[in-house]
């Protein structure tokens, strides 16, 4: 894709006017005009303005110079890296931190990275091949051999998953094939979607966080994700703690 047409395909998908984008970027709209048609090349420093003007990701914003005949600036390290190692130390300290509440790290294809023992009582009873550090936490949670059998909502879950991953299509159509054609409930969802789980200590509600490394200026870094399951009741929570106390070592 050239640079004009990647330049507005993406002003547009974010419903930016010309305007509002010159404004972001500090340019005129008459610029932006030209840029947009190929009229006027964009320097380097220009192409990263407008691209962290619109908020674009990391990933997309090396595409944007890419396309425009520039080197890549955002790096893209393995989290082996030695340069990472303090990365993958805060990780197993937040994840440790969580507990006794389940929490794992993905990737943006959502293969897990890294899991606090407390999954275990999410992952009950799934398939040892699709739990566990290189699995994609997305299957598991739609693959019938995965926890879909244990979802009392499913419904209501799958469309929160298949909405989640429009970034993925092939892993988007493959979980496609495991929702069967169900309606959500009529039920008011309230604040968010939960997850009701049933589980050998009973069935658990909970919803959950995403959090990132927002100030990240490696792409493996910015696509990390923690994704945490809160209790949303008493109950829940109490059935939380009694896993970790009877987990071998406490946790």
């Amino acid at each position: 894709m050239d640079f004009p047409h990647a330049l507005r395909e993406r002003r547009t998908s974010r419903r930016l006017s010309q305007l509002d984008l010159a404004l972001r970027a500090g340019t005129t709209q008459r610029h932006l005009s030209f840029m947009e048609s190929g009229r006027s090349a964009p320097g380097r420093s220009m192409v990263v303005r407008l691209a962290e003007s619109l908020e674009l990701p990391l990933r997309e914003r090396n595409e944007l110079l890419l396309a425009a005949g520039y080197a890549p600036v955002y790096p893209e390290s393995s989290l082996s890296d030695p340069v990472l190692a303090p990365v993958r130390a805060a990780i197993d300290h937040i994840l440790r931190g969580h507990l006794p509440y389940p929490a794992l790290v993905v990737d943006r294809k959502g293969d897990v990275i890294a899991a606090n023992p407390a999954l275990g009582l999410i992952t009950e009873g799934a398939a040892p091949e699709l739990v566990g550090p290189g699995t994609n936490a997305y299957r598991l949670a739609l693959h019938p051999n995965g926890i879909a059998p244990r979802i009392a909502n499913f419904a209501e879950w799958a469309r929160h998953i298949l909405e989640r991953i429009d970034h993925l299509p092939a892993l988007q159509a493959e979980l496609r094939d495991y929702v069967p054609a169900l309606e959500p409930s009529t039920d008011h969802l309230g604040f968010a979607v939960p997850l009701h789980l049933r589980t050998g200590l009973g069935e658990l509600h909970l919803m959950t966080t995403v959090t990132t490394f927002a100030t990240a200026v490696d792409i493996t870094l910015a696509e990390l994700k923690l994704e945490a399951f809160l209790p949303v009741d008493e109950a829940s929570a109490a059935a939380l703690r009694a896993y970790a106390d009877q987990a071998p070592g406490n946790m």
